[in-house]
């Protein structure tokens, strides 16, 4: 259930970054009041996961797939750039989360 409950702090964050790139510097209302709300979402389904999961796992799971997926996103549905350093430096977060989860935080 935890991973459940941090999969949605994920997923809630991604949302809020993802809308906060069409609220135009928060000009634009839909857009800003997704952001908000995304990320209060986040941050209260993160709360819930620290309470039965240690907080450097919790939050290096949390951050690196959220700046994983989010670079996914501006490449496959923004249009930013593919290079050979923006795919290395996702693999690399990816790499980080899955070394601190096999023993490296606890």
């Amino acid at each position: 259930m935890v991973y459940l409950t941090l999969g949605g702090a994920i997923l809630a964050e991604v949302l809020g970054t993802t809308a906060m790139k069409y609220s135009d510097g928060f000009s634009k209302l839909w857009p800003s009041v997704l952001t908000a709300l995304g990320y209060l979402v986040a941050f209260a389904l993160l709360a819930q996961t620290l309470k039965s999961m240690a907080v450097g796992t919790a939050y290096a799971i949390w951050a690196g797939a959220g700046t994983a997926a989010i670079a996914a996103i501006g490449i496959v549905f923004i249009g930013e750039s593919v290079t050979a350093a923006k795919i290395i430096g996702i693999v690399l977060v990816i790499a980080g989360v899955v070394v601190l989860n096999l023993g490296g935080i606890h």
